[in-house]
């Protein structure tokens, strides 16, 4: 062997920094689990550019000193797509996406399909080439046949890598995603914009279209754009059978996948994620303006093939989403009625969407101080959807001078108990459960709609009856009297009889719906139904064990501990008791209590077409037997109700061993012809 020369030493140390620097670019861009300071990844970046700058011949086309070239180009050259990047279907209802998903469906007549949802990205199509692992090029998405040779302004993006981190790359693959910017650099960036007395930037989406298409890398990369990978283009020598396992395989190769990114077995279940979604966007620091469902099958997207315009596999499921301009007045806390703590915006009032909107939520501490809100600003409002207007940026360029921060309050503003955070979470709350800002908050619930419906019971009313300590606690509501309620304000006779029946009809609502009422921490709709139905009556419920609570389906431990917790409780009990001294139902409405107890908890998963019901029928016979139906198969699957072509549900329970019954089989065991 050759002895080690001293530019040898240097190769190897030139080789080990730019290693060293591609590592903490993944676990900085891809992961967001720095390891080391921005000062140590500087010094790591100096000291190679120092090697390159006295040995130039060992720099590399994909050295990370590398992405920023000297020159600007001196146009935009046209490439040709190999595959084209068709446009995306896309609707705003969700009864066209079950009537995509139902023609999806008549297409693969029989097969098994599952749902992915992910985010639209309000960014800028783009395309990244690699080959034999070293990145080529970077194309927009043009008129989806032809798009500009952006490869200059691409590999300034610091979370595109220059080189796949594998040591066994494809010939090509053709990676497709959205570039966009984040609504923080934004802030960041008119900041400098103010500074050199040029004018700011409306949005994230312009400044990113523009931005790519410059003929000058070095101000691309001043403005900080980032990237998310969505999809697959043309490519050889590698195969997924599935969406998400190409964005697993994405993840390995050191770039960031659509993030949040789950899987469901009905279009039903992936429906309701988007809901879920949607009501989350505020904790987002970039835009989003839709959530694309994808069939997740790679074989299946094939067959399903395109149209001239867009995929039949995919389509885009977008809300409205208005934006306003207005100013903080002020921000306050509220207090709910588990006594979390809210922070709330109260803004400059302003029209969005024709309503007009004079408070936003802030939802938490950690909200007001990541995007920096504070009295006197200027902030972006938005409307999304359904859910509640949102501050998405501060416009801090416009601050005219400095302002003072807010600051969280340690005491409860209501009655001046000292405030709790969640252990690892995030929310602040008040301690005391006889919090007059609680109690209030718990009446208005218990009297909502989703609780005791109890019509007439409105915000104003309750607000009086807690101030003039006519009623402390729920049953408090069903011992008033016709002559306690006209003395009230704006409470003659015929309102205060209207009140009163209200009342005394709430009390047969059952036990689900009294579940819920009673504003049970991690307790909604969904997990009071399930409560109420797994046990029928409140008397067999405080009976159960937290392990008991735990093993149903779809409870757990987080539910169950505090389900458990409240029952036990020397305040749980004494709110059930007085409520049942007062004629509250705490059992299932009769129409909803089971036929028999054949099937009593367990948890069954049907797949496959039955002969004799639908799926809706044969769930609401699983019910009414003591059963629960459940939407995927797990190890808490008891059995498997098995039709005519049957999915994959069947593999996997013959994987994980669990019984499998036949319809005949499943009639007689619940005694029914």
């Amino acid at each position: 062997m050759g002895k080690t020369t001293a530019k040898d030493a240097v190769a190897q140390e030139m080789e080990r920094l730019r290693e060293l620097i591609r590592y903490h670019d993944y676990k900085y861009y891809v992961e967001a689990q720095p390891e080391i300071s921005d000062l140590e990844y500087d010094r790591l970046m100096q000291r190679l550019r120092q090697l390159e700058a006295q040995h130039p011949e060992l720099i590399t086309p994909d050295s990370p000193t590398q992405r920023v070239g000297d020159q600007p180009v001196p146009q935009l050259r046209s490439v040709r797509h190999r595959v084209p990047m068709l446009s995306i279907d896309n609707t705003y209802s969700t009864s066209e996406v079950r009537s995509w998903a139902a023609r999806v469906q008549r297409l693969l007549p029989g097969e098994k399909i599952q749902w992915a949802v992910e985010y639209k990205i309000d960014g800028v199509a783009i395309a990244l080439v690699y080959e034999n692992g070293m990145l080529t090029l970077g194309a927009t998405r043009g008129n989806g046949t032809v798009g500009d040779d952006v490869t200059h302004n691409v590999r300034t993006v610091r979370d595109v890598p220059l080189r796949l981190q594998t040591k066994n790359p494809p010939p090509v693959v053709e990676l497709r995603g959205e570039l966009y910017m984040t609504n923080s650099d934004l802030v960041r960036l008119n900041q400098q914009q103010k500074k050199k007395g040029e004018p700011p930037f409306a949005n994230t989406r312009n400044v990113t279209a523009g931005s790519i298409r410059l003929l000058d890398p070095r101000i691309c990369a001043q403005r900080r754009l980032r990237m998310f990978v969505h999809s697959l283009g043309y490519y050889e020598g590698v195969e997924f059978a599935t969406h998400m396992e190409f964005l697993q395989q994405v993840r390995r190769w050191g770039l960031r996948p659509t993030p949040n990114v789950r899987v469901f077995d009905s279009i039903d279940e992936a429906l309701q994620h988007c809901d879920s979604l949607i009501e989350k966007l505020h904790e987002l620091d970039f835009e989003v303006d839709g959530l694309v469902i994808k069939v997740n099958s790679l074989d299946q997207q094939r067959r399903l093939g395109a149209t001239s315009k867009s995929p039949r596999w995919l389509i885009a499921y977008k809300f409205e989403k208005y934006e306003a301009t207005t100013r903080v007045k002020d921000i306050q806390v509220q207090v709910g009625k588990t006594g979390t703590v809210t922070p709330v915006a109260l803004l400059e009032p302003v029209e969005i969407a024709g309503t007009v909107v004079s408070r936003a939520s802030l939802f938490n501490k950690d909200e007001v101080e990541r995007k920096d809100v504070r009295v006197g600003d200027v902030v972006v409002v938005e409307k999304a959807g359904k859910i509640i207007p949102h501050i998405v940026r501060v416009e801090k360029h416009l601050r005219q001078r400095p302002l003072p921060k807010f600051h969280f309050p340690k005491r409860c503003p209501e009655c001046n108990t000292p405030l709790e955070q969640d252990p690892g979470g995030v929310y602040i709350r008040c301690p005391n459960p006889d919090c007059p800002a609680q109690l209030r908050e718990r009446l208005r619930f218990f009297a909502s709609r989703q609780g005791m419906d109890i019509e007439g019971l409105g915000e104003k009313l309750v607000d009086q009856l807690v101030s003039t300590g006519l009623v402390k606690t729920y049953a408090d509501l069903y011992r008033l009297k016709l002559d306690d309620l006209v003395k009230l304000e704006r409470m003659g006779r015929k309102s205060s009889e209207n009140l009163l029946r209200a009342i005394e009809q709430s009390k047969t609502r059952g036990l689900a719906r009294l579940l819920t009422a009673l504003a049970i921490r991690h307790v909604g709709q969904h997990v009071a139904q399930v409560l109420a139905e797994h046990f029928g009556s409140m008397d067999r419920l405080m009976e159960a064990s937290e392990e008991e609570l735990a093993a149903i389906h779809e409870i757990g431990p987080v539910i169950a501990k505090s389900v458990y917790q409240f029952l036990h409780s020397k305040r749980g009990r004494k709110i059930i008791e007085d409520l049942r001294r007062q004629g509250v139902v705490m059992e299932l409405p009769r129409q909803r209590r089971t036929r028999s107890q054949a099937l009593a908890g367990k948890t069954i998963v049907v797949t496959g077409t039955l002969k004799n019901f639908t799926r809706d029928q044969i769930h609401q016979v699983i019910q009414e037997h003591g059963g629960r139906p459940a939407s995927s198969v797990s190890r808490n699957t008891d059995f498997v109700l098995v039709g005519e072509n049957p999915g994959s549900k069947l593999q996997k329970a013959q994987q994980l061993g669990i019984p499998t019954l036949s319809e005949e089989q499943f009639l007689a065991l619940i005694g029914q012809e």
